[in-house]
């Protein structure tokens, strides 16, 4: 047997174990009587996320079997609700303290997100030229807007975020964690619409994020893409969130090379810590010269860069021929430890 064909094998038997693992989790979780928090529900998603951050072997999603695949869909549903439990869960925590947006410490997972709004910064300011953008949209805030509150907090202290969900009970739970700051209360504004209904108001925005959970399932993520893509203003900047490896079980992945139509995709980033979610950046082609690298209107005044946080990623640089090769110990973003940052730009 040869040394590529012991490799392969043995991938193959890495990535067999870690589906059979994810599989009887998914089998224990489905069959939990609720999935608001509560220890087994904490055990089992935790044990879950901890199966799915390691490094493993190239797999293809297309090529599992269906009935894994069927699994997978599921799981990202439940891990969907579950999340969206657990922040409304602690979001009604936090609006019982005088200062919610004080305690968010209280919030298990805050420290990822401080992580993840540090990585998007950094990233963000890499295509606007460390100026602030006037106006952000983030579209499926959820009751716990933590991205929106993390960046306008620490990082983006001019900009207006203007937060659209679909859950009424959801907006009014963020408002809630607003009330008693007198900066964010101004800066945050919550919007209860589908964003599929919002047309020519998407033009006034320097940069829309896209939650990870909306669109769960791959047509209806690239059915709210197409819309955005139709409405944002060109040479405005999309933020996605995506899954790479075996986090693919547990958020919806976004293929860059078919599902971002209208779109130049400027850099994809996979964190192998444990910030689990990917990081896409996309700029709106302008009507005539797509290639065109310039912003619309941002404010002029240039933000200061906060001492980074250690975050572990890989970086691969993508050519136009779509051959790729990686380049160890690159840190485009001056981030300690290593960055997988595939660029198209």
């Amino acid at each position: 047997m040869s040394l590529q064909q012991k490799n392969h094998d043995e991938e193959d038997v890495i990535i067999n174990n870690l589906i059979t693992k994810i599989c009887d989790l998914y089998s224990k979780i489905s069959n939990l009587e609720s999935l608001k928090p509560s220890k087994d529900v904490d055990t089992l998603f935790t044990e879950l996320v901890h199966t799915c951050i390691p490094p493993c072997p190239k797999f293809d999603i297309d090529h599992l079997p269906k009935r894994v695949q069927n699994i997978r869909s599921n799981l990202i549903r439940l891990c969907g609700e579950a999340e969206g439990l657990l922040e409304s869960h602690f979001s009604t925590i936090l609006a019982s303290y005088k200062n919610p947006l004080n305690n968010l410490k209280v919030f298990p997972y805050y420290n990822n997100y401080l992580k993840l709004g540090h990585l998007e910064y950094q990233i963000l300011s890499q295509h606007l030229n460390n100026k602030q953008p006037k106006k952000i949209a983030f579209v499926g805030s959820g009751p716990l807007p933590l991205t929106s509150i993390v960046l306008a907090s620490n990082h983006l202290t001019k900009t207006t975020f203007h937060n659209y969900d679909i859950d009424v009970s959801a907006n009014s739970k963020a408002i809630a964690l607003m009330v008693n700051d007198d900066d964010l209360s101004t800066r945050m504004v919550f919007k209860s619409t589908d964003v599929m209904d919002v047309t020519s108001e998407l033009s006034q925005y320097d940069v829309v994020f896209l939650a990870a959970l909306v669109g769960l399932d791959k047509k209806d993520k690239v059915k709210v893409i197409e819309h955005l893509g139709k409405y944002m203003a060109p040479g405005s900047l999309l933020m996605l969130r995506s899954a790479h490896g075996a986090r693919v079980f547990l958020y919806p992945v976004i293929d860059t090379d078919c599902d971002l139509q209208g779109f130049e995709v400027l850099s994809v980033f996979h964190p192998t810590d444990e910030i689990i979610n990917s990081v896409v950046i996309a700029r709106k082609h302008y009507s005539h010269n797509p290639k065109v690298l310039q912003m619309p209107s941002v404010n002029s005044s240039s933000s200061s860069l906060i001492a980074p946080f250690n975050c572990n990623c890989r970086m691969m640089i993508v050519h136009p021929n779509n051959c790729s090769h990686e380049i160890e110990a690159f840190n485009p973003l001056n981030i300690h430890g290593n960055m997988f940052e595939d660029k198209r730009s």
